[in-house]
């Protein structure tokens, strides 16, 4: 069954609008530019959510976005400036990402200052782990903290290192 929906324009004027399986805009974004995006028209439902078909003025490709997206200022572009600024998409092989093992900094919540150290208050130990292909793997509790990054650096060298090489070489 079409969907009817009633339409008041600017200048107070009724209208009735008919479109098969199809949302009917309540803000026309036609023409607005959004960064790099300039609306053409309005597209299908993408995720549920009215979506407008954009042009990227910065690579000339046509890209459907959500209407919110656009007017949060979520969207800017299609997605060609990440590529030229160098970051590239993330490339996963068997579970692991290899550009944040490479790539690897410490979070805001670390507590400890190492990547793979964390304190157990239990124990009073500080604990060294390291994950690899979506698996935790310990390495070992220790009084001091240096000894705990140690041994973790050691299995980052270890591991890390050598998944990287081996897939790279690919």
């Amino acid at each position: 069954m079409p969907l009817r929906i009633l339409i008041i324009s600017e200048n107070n004027e009724k209208e009735i609008a008919q479109k098969d399986n199809a949302w009917i805009p309540r803000i026309d974004l036609s023409g607005q530019q959004y960064g790099f995006l300039r609306v053409i028209r309005p597209g299908p439902r993408k995720n549920g959510y009215p979506a407008w078909l954009c042009y990227c003025e910065a690579c000339g490709t046509e890209k459907l976005v959500k209407a919110k997206d656009l007017l949060r200022g979520v969207s800017t572009h299609c997605g060609c400036l990440r590529k030229r600024r160098g970051v590239e998409q993330m490339h996963y092989v068997e579970g692991t990402c290899i550009e944040m093992l490479q790539n690897s900094k410490i979070r805001k919540n670390n507590t400890t200052g190492y990547t793979g150290v964390s304190y157990d208050r239990v124990t009073q130990k500080y604990r060294a782990e390291i994950t690899l292909q979506g698996k935790r793997h310990f390495l070992g509790r220790f009084k001091t903290v240096e000894e705990a990054a140690k041994v973790r650096e050691e299995a980052k060298n270890r591991y890390h290192q050598a998944f990287i090489e081996s897939h790279n070489d690919k």
